[in-house]
């Protein structure tokens, strides 16, 4: 049987998790952000990141969902950011080259969401391959059998 990668009810709670955080944790309304997680147990994980007085140590909304996976031993499956806009709403955030290469270690088929050209509001799931077509670590005969399938 061919995996067909998780469904799209999980797919859409994750995202509604992680905009339920932005909701929870900025009532405000302001612009703020999270992120979450699909692990392939189910679970849905989230994160944020704080301001700091200093930006240069400022991390991404994924790091901390992305670590609490690592300390369950668990694989990522899909994986969202969004960023609260007041005028627009709820906008999808591609990751970041960082959060690409963290991906990685999940494997090619994890799902990144990105923002649907029409409707930044609306997450459009990719592959993280579709992403890295030209992944560095492809230039090493037998090296991107290290992505976990």
């Amino acid at each position: 049987m061919v995996d067909q990668g998780p469904d799209p009810a999980a797919l859409e709670a994750t995202v509604t998790a992680c905009r339920e955080l932005i909701e929870r944790r900025f009532p405000d309304g302001d612009h703020q952000g999270a992120a979450a997680v699909l692990l392939g147990d189910g679970t849905i994980l989230t994160g944020t990141s704080p301001d700091f007085v200093n930006p240069s140590t400022e991390v991404c909304h994924e790091l901390e969902p992305y670590c609490a996976a690592y300390r369950l031993d668990q694989r990522i499956v899909a994986s969202v950011c969004l960023h609260r806009d007041p005028d627009r709403g709820f906008v999808v955030l591609s990751p970041c080259g960082i959060c690409r290469e963290r991906l990685t270690r999940h494997g090619p088929d994890v799902l990144a969401a990105v923002a649907e050209p029409a409707d930044p509001t609306v997450p459009r799931w990719l592959p993280l391959r579709d992403l890295l077509p030209h992944y560095w670590l492809t230039a090493f005969p037998g090296a991107t059998e290290t992505w976990r399938a």
